[in-house]
């Protein structure tokens, strides 16, 4: 099916999709970006080859419109465009609820709730949808294409989104937090900068394929890593001692914690 995708509000995750399906071969005359500055409408349309509107001139064009705003402007740019009861709306401003992006829109508008992340640049994206309680199972499937063309997707309740993207949504920051981390313990070992950042980029690339290629489960990758009375058991004991288990699970909560206060605007 082909149709026309307005991302009204290119932001970094608006940009990460953008990025994602003009890769994925989504034709730029497809897709429209709707902005307020006009200086970032020139950026865009020079970067990308799309055409660049105001928000309101976007929504006009499309079918599908992507809200790519921020949680607390998403009911004012609501406000300022013309919406057919026929749209798909797709939101991907964390913690806001289907329910209140309905609340928004002519009665009957189909909502879909996106959690992706920022690996939908280079078409490895995990991308987290719910469904509104108008969204019709077509749109729902055509949500579930359009981001299928920048990573893979799940489908899961609402009532479980903000615990997923917590995974999901904010997992790449933990990624690239320890790859940091890593980074500069190789420095304190004695290693050069560049020589650390080379063995801790391409040892957490071929972890990550192991994890999804093997289909083996993360422990069973671990233990085969690690002899008894090894390196990596020492290692791992430090691990432990420092209770980073229950650091990720607090970790985790406190983000999902914080999603639902953005929801409910605090």
């Amino acid at each position: 099916m082909t149709s026309t995708i307005a991302i009204i509000g290119v932001g970094n995750m608006g940009e990460a999709v953008l990025a994602g399906l003009l890769k994925a071969g989504h034709a730029p005359e497809t897709v429209v970006a709707g902005v307020r500055r006009p200086e970032r409408a020139a950026e865009l349309a020079e970067t990308y080859g799309i055409a660049a509107l105001d928000p309101a001139g976007a929504a006009a064009e499309a079918d599908v419109l992507i809200l790519g705003v921020k949680p607390y402007q998403v009911v004012d740019v609501l406000a300022g465009l013309t919406i057919r009861p026929e749209q798909l709306i797709i939101s991907l401003a964390a913690g806001l609820t289907t329910a209140s992006i309905e609340a928004a829109l002519p009665l009957g508008v189909g909502v879909v709730r996106v959690m992706p992340n920022t690996p939908s640049l280079i078409g490895e994206g995990m991308s987290v949808v719910a469904a509104g309680s108008h969204a019709r199972p077509e749109q729902v499937a055509r949500a579930e294409e359009i981001l299928a063309a920048i990573g893979q997707v799940v489908i899961v309740p609402e009532s479980q989104i903000d615990a997923a993207a917590a995974i999901s949504g904010s997992g790449p920051a933990y990624v690239f937090y320890i790859a940091e981390s890593l980074v500069e313990a190789g420095v304190h070992l004695g290693m050069t900068r560049a020589v650390a950042t080379q063995l801790v980029n391409q040892t957490l690339a071929g972890s990550s394929l192991m994890l999804r290629e093997t289909g083996e489960h993360p422990a069973v990758l671990r233990e085969n890593v690690t002899s008894p009375g090894g390196t990596t058991a020492a290692a791992l004991r430090v691990f432990e001692r420092a209770g980073l288990r229950g650091i990720l699970l607090d970790a985790t909560r406190a983000n999902r914690d914080r999603s639902r206060e953005i929801g409910r605007g605090e």
